[in-house]
């Protein structure tokens, strides 16, 4: 019995031994690697990266960069570099093959600036930014994807670069310039208004009392101009320009308008 007991004893002990011996194979202790990068790099290249260097690889992530190659990896984790046992467990965050969609907003009438900061909520970008004649200066006047205008509320890739038409400020045609003279200032801002032109400086000429019933006498640009010496032809004018008038309480004769303004 008692050479039983030694013997089952002495079994046990060594069954420990052999145990602890083989504790740091078992756990890999000691056998550290150092993670290599594959970050920029396709999945499948990555993986077989990580796997000849001892790791196990899982993907974590996939997400949707559009500067990055379709199926790169984006992150991994443990960062690149980091010293690890090895055999450990590498997750990767992928760039998506696809972009995801999103809904194409209506941006006509925005400023420039208000336009790029909602496309940029939207994970879109701002594109191509060309201009026409239109008073509305620097407003969205139309919105395009490679070129094609695009209606709100299409679905389109997100990171798409969005192009925008803006108002340039003038409008696109000439027109001749209004003969204000001898109208009152009121009258003169509504037919100014009426043709998408502008009020610019209004200069007195004398005491004015009530500048609403105040007569224009001088006006700049003038109606005609003398291309020639003694040939007059229709001044022009664009748009959203600016009409410079003089104003008096006193109403012109238009034949005498210089001798007017020199009294």
């Amino acid at each position: 019995m008692w050479v039983n007991f030694v013997a089952a004893f002495g079994l046990i002990i060594l069954l420990v031994i052999l145990f602890f011996l083989s504790l740091s194979w078992i756990t890999g202790f000691g056998k550290l690697e150092k993670v290599p990068s594959v970050v920029g790099q396709n999945a499948t290249a990555a993986k077989k990266i990580l796997e000849d260097k001892g790791f196990h690889v899982a993907l974590q992530d996939s997400v949707y960069v559009d500067s990055v190659a379709k199926l790169a990896v984006v992150r991994q984790s443990p960062e690149p570099d980091a010293i690890v046992k090895s055999g450990r467990t590498i997750y990767l965050t992928i760039n998506r093959s696809l972009a995801p969609m999103v809904e194409m907003p209506n941006l006509v009438g925005f400023s420039i600036r208000s336009a790029e900061m909602y496309l940029q909520s939207l994970g879109l970008k701002l594109g191509v930014i060309s201009y026409k004649p239109d008073i509305a200066r620097n407003a969205v006047l139309e919105q395009t994807l490679n070129d094609i205008d695009v209606i709100p509320n299409t679905k389109i890739p997100l990171g798409s670069a969005i192009g925008l038409v803006l108002g340039s400020g003038v409008g696109g045609g000439d027109i001749d310039v209004p003969d204000l003279i001898g109208l009152t200032y009121q009258e003169a801002k509504s037919w100014i208004t009426s043709l998408s032109l502008n009020i610019g400086s209004v200069i007195p000429v004398g005491t004015i009392a009530d500048t609403n019933a105040a007569f224009i006498v001088k006006q700049s640009p003038e109606v005609y101009i003398e291309t020639v010496p003694g040939q007059k032809t229709a001044n022009k004018i664009h748009s959203g320009q600016l009409l410079d008038i003089y104003i008096s309480s006193v109403a012109p004769i238009k034949d005498s308008v210089q001798a007017t303004i020199n009294q």
